[in-house]
């Protein structure tokens, strides 16, 4: 238990059987009344994002958050397969929790794991990765970065956008947030 005295970004806090993560929280002191602290949370699991409000001093349950750096092994059926590195400990995840971060990963790659009482909450990746894209259409001569974009397909099945003058066989950077095209990478 802690305190809203105790909070600070980062913070995971347990209400209501959710875990919500304490993203920015501001201590209020008005001059009438007692005070108070304004929160926005973020739900660990959905993602969904909400205001809240606490009397300042009120109690609040935290949880436990393990994050650790994991190496992603292999796909097994839905579930990926993860080991610690310290631990040569193998966890094995559902799709649904690793979510859209499996556009983005190669077996051997590592990723933030954050776990609370053994159960994994989600899979973090560095925030762009390099790609090495297996299949675009050609592109025809004239075309400028400038121009538009086409769809390739990066080595982990995964479509993304790319100017025209991006060919097959390229590495490109890819932002693991949101799947956009953020450069070619030479060797």
């Amino acid at each position: 238990m802690a305190t809203t005295n105790d909070l600070k970004n980062g913070t995971v806090l347990k209400i209501d059987g959710q875990l919500w993560t304490v993203i920015e929280f501001q201590h209020v002191k008005p001059g009438k009344g007692g005070a108070f602290v304004r929160t926005k949370l973020k739900n660990v699991l959905s993602g969904k994002v909400v205001d809240r409000t606490f009397n300042a001093g009120l109690k609040i349950e935290t949880a436990n958050v393990d994050k650790r750096d994991m190496q992603y092994l292999y796909q097994d059926g839905d579930d990926f397969v993860f080991m610690d590195t310290d631990t040569y400990d193998q966890m094995t995840i559902p799709a649904a929790t690793v979510g859209d971060a499996s556009n983005f990963m190669l077996e051997g790659q590592m990723a933030l794991v954050a776990t609370n009482e053994g159960s994994p909450l989600y899979v973090e990746l560095p925030p762009s990765v390099v790609l090495m894209i297996t299949y675009t259409e050609p592109g025809l001569q004239g075309d400028r970065s400038t121009g538009g974009t086409k769809p390739a397909t990066l080595e982990t099945g995964y479509q993304i956008q790319v100017p025209l003058f991006i060919e097959g066989d390229t590495k490109v950077k890819v932002d693991t947030r949101d799947g956009s095209y953020l450069g070619r990478v030479n060797d």
